[in-house]
């Protein structure tokens, strides 16, 4: 008879447990929810935070051959800067189109990063060479183009550091415990800042016609 009341006692005793596990269980189970979400607001925000970018970006490329085609007229002896800044453009172009399809991807950003730098450079020997050519700085075009463009390169840098610093958020939060977890097993991969190396690139082209 004394057996009884033991095997009992020893069920509960089970059921206890069983049931701590489960509340355990269900607690890590809501924690790694909670993660994996935070995570993925985390990615979105970055990837929004490059979309302002973009959107500046193809507006600078949308003016640089309207920029390019009114020098044109004035600039019949600089042929080679004029297709240098063509040429650049391109590649700065077909860079971000690869880097807004995987923003925050190194290969990509990296590339990008090279391409603003080089597009950088020839407009600001675009803009030094203009100096010669009082007409061309008289233009009322050239003059509106080349405010707009400084603009946008204004907005730009704005919008750069706007994502580097979503980047380093989501970068920070994907590394520390629990995060590195859930971020190693449902592959949140690290993302790439878009870092300014060279000089011609920390500052806006002088574009100054007024």
């Amino acid at each position: 008879m004394l057996a009884e009341p033991a095997t009992l006692a020893l069920g509960t005793i089970a059921l206890i447990v069983v049931g701590g596990l489960l509340v355990v269980a269900i607690i890590v189970a809501a924690m790694a929810v909670g993660v994996y979400n935070k995570l993925v607001t985390m990615r979105n925000r970055y990837k929004n935070a490059y979309a302002q970018i973009d959107v500046q970006l193809k507006r600078r490329y949308d003016l640089i051959p309207n920029l390019v085609e009114t020098a044109k007229g004035y600039m019949a002896h600089e042929r080679g800067t004029l297709e240098a800044v063509t040429q650049a453009r391109n590649i700065a172009s077909a860079a971000a189109k690869a880097a807004a399809a995987n923003p925050g991807d190194a290969t990509a950003m990296k590339s990008l990063a090279s391409a603003e730098s080089g597009l950088g450079g020839v407009l600001s020997r675009l803009m030094m060479v203009s100096e010669a050519y009082p007409d061309l700085k008289a233009n009322q075009n050239m003059m509106q183009l080349t405010e707009e463009l400084t603009s946008t390169e204004n907005k730009i840098s704005f919008a750069r550091q706007a994502y580097n610093d979503s980047v380093m958020i989501y970068n920070t939060d994907r590394e520390v415990f629990p995060s590195n977890l859930i971020a190693n097993t449902f592959n949140f991969g690290p993302a790439e800042l878009f870092v300014v190396d060279k000089p011609e690139q920390k500052d806006a082209p002088k574009v100054s016609f007024i």
